[in-house]
């Protein structure tokens, strides 16, 4: 699946630290053969794919493609909103069933993970105060930046820290990596191009774009939802049965259309 959409601007509130509980259901046959409850983890901010809504419920593409597939598959889920290091590492763990998070597709991650099919294209990019001198990657040398840990945006820029002579520090969530670029510890961020688009277009970060991968970038992946490589087969393919279904009758279009801009 493509779209022609991670490089628009997003619409939209800005989120806030919260933790929600959620539950979808649905009438059709399928979901857990003996009526278990998955549990889904997720990020906890990474708007406009997940986020905290001013009444502490948890909104985005990401949440709002979860509840429609579980509706059209019939099958129930719990919302964990971990972080995205965290929700990694808790369905390596076996502790939560699967991950929605704006989760890239790589060769590394399907050693570990059973993807879906792809729903959402991405690229990565890098990010400096709007009002700073920071303009190009080559400005990066010898300053630091900041990266959220285990993200595709990180192994970019582990990919080119030597040849543009930076140090990186980790974080586990966007808003708190943009917080160290504005209070100016670091000089930039590296994160993907979508959710950047969007914290600049809401005006939730007074940041600027410096760099982006191209499209046919190695870094440039697909979002899947995951799975531990092995198991919940089930869960997987009500996931995908949902996907298509969703996509066939328009409610995925209506979903990004209601958090994307389309001009």
């Amino acid at each position: 699946m493509s779209n022609n959409i991670s490089r628009r601007a997003f619409l939209g509130g800005s989120g806030i630290l919260a933790l929600a509980l959620a539950a979808c259901g649905g009438s059709s046959d399928g979901g857990s053969a003996d009526g278990a409850v998955y549990k889904i983890a997720t990020d906890t901010v990474f708007a406009p794919f997940e986020y905290a809504d001013v009444d502490g419920t948890y909104v985005g593409i990401d949440i709002d493609i979860l509840a429609a597939i579980a509706a059209d598959q019939g099958f129930e889920y719990e919302l964990e909103p971990l972080g995205f290091n965290a929700a990694l590492q808790a369905v390596q763990s076996g502790q939560s069933d699967g991950m929605i998070a704006g989760m890239s597709i790589t060769d590394e991650r399907k050693e570990i993970f059973d993807f879906s099919d792809p729903y959402y294209d991405s690229t990565v990019c890098c990010a400096a105060l709007a009002s700073g001198d920071i303009a190009s990657l080559d400005d990066l040398a010898g300053k630091t930046v900041a990266v959220k840990t285990g993200t595709m945006s990180e192994s970019w820029a582990l990919s080119i820290q030597d040849q543009y002579g930076f140090t990186t520090v980790q974080f586990d969530d966007s808003d708190v990596m943009y917080q160290d670029v504005i209070a100016g510890n670091s000089v930039a961020c590296f994160e993907d191009t979508p959710i950047m688009a969007y914290a600049i277009a809401t005006g939730n970060v007074d940041l600027k774009l410096v760099a982006e991968v191209e499209s046919d970038s190695e870094y440039a992946t697909p979002y899947g939802f995951a799975v531990k490589k092995g198991e919940n087969a089930e869960l997987l393919a009500a996931f995908n049965a949902g996907l298509a279904a969703i996509m066939e009758d328009g409610t995925y279009n209506e979903i990004l259309e209601k958090y994307v801009a389309t001009a």
